[in-house]
């Protein structure tokens, strides 16, 4: 038996005459005549077999049915003008500004583009590849609708704490740095200060009465990768983009965990947005 299905219309004519306790505003507000919609109303109650609507003194009140599908017509409604308005949005040539660190930016941005681009296949992307604090600075100047950052502890409106990952000591298969006399400085390979890597690394070295020295340092992810590569030196970072010909150094002092953080521009970002920061958690918490 083939199911009777509801006319849009109809519904949104009756819930709009419910909310306004005015069929007589209803028609105004949806540019239809009075009779039209008593004719739409009559097509409803008989399409349900039952009243939806009965008389109370000089007015209307709904039934128990009328109740019952007053509740399911709006869900219907939102779902319908939802739909319309997320293809809309596909096809409307708007930007989201993302700002990533260049670990992440190796990991993950790839896969977060394609699927991104699956479902807003109008919407432009600016990513900015960059250091945590350059991040920071660009959602506080509004430069920015999203950033995925280090936990340093800043504190934003719309930020949401995704997890943490384990720092490790990175040094070269080939040539360990540590495999030097024991009086010699250990060297390290880091970013410039202010870093929140290179702070964790000089406070365990300190603490374990461990003597170093900075033997080079880059402004880029791949520049450490390549220097520790070479034998210049350790450094200390997370498993996120870790090279495979790069291994972790045992022996060092143990470090804590380092937390990341997604920073949001407001906080109702626009669906295009919410897609993008949604990608992002699934990517950080797949295996």
């Amino acid at each position: 038996m083939r199911r009777p299905v509801f006319d849009l219309d109809v519904l949104r004519t009756f819930v709009t005459g419910v909310e306004l306790n005015s069929f007589a505003k209803a028609a105004d507000r949806l540019g239809r005549s009075t009779s039209a919609v008593s004719a739409q109303l009559k097509k409803l109650e008989e399409q349900i077999g039952t009243p939806v609507l009965a008389k109370s003194g000089r007015g209307l009140m709904l039934t128990a049915m009328g109740e019952s599908l007053l509740s399911h017509a709006r869900r219907l409604l939102e779902l319908n003008d939802s739909i319309f308005q997320t293809l809309h949005e596909n096809q409307t040539a708007t930007t989201v500004r993302l700002g990533l660190q260049e670990d992440f930016g190796e990991h993950f941005l790839s896969d977060i583009l394609r699927r991104f681009v699956t479902t807003y296949p109008m919407v432009n992307l600016e990513v900015r590849i960059a250091r945590n604090a350059e991040l920071l600075t660009l959602m506080d100047n509004g430069g920015l609708d999203l950033a995925l950052a280090w936990d340093t502890g800043y504190i934003s409106p719309y930020a949401t704490r995704l997890g943490a990952t384990q720092m490790h000591w990175i040094g070269s298969r080939e040539m360990p740095a540590r495999n030097m006399p024991g009086d010699s400085p250990l060297p390290l390979i880091m970013f410039d200060a202010p870093c929140v890597l290179r702070s964790a690394a000089i406070q365990a070295l300190d603490e374990a009465k461990i003597t170093w020295r900075i033997a080079l340092t880059s402004p880029s992810v791949a520049g450490i990768w390549a220097a520790v590569a070479a034998g210049l030196g350790v450094t200390l970072r997370t498993r996120i983009g870790l090279p495979g010909h790069l291994a972790i150094i045992p022996g060092l002092p143990a470090v804590q965990t380092l937390g990341y953080v997604l920073h949001a521009a407001t906080e109702q970002p626009t669906p295009a947005a919410r897609l993008l920061a949604t990608l992002i958690k699934e990517s950080l918490q797949s295996p």
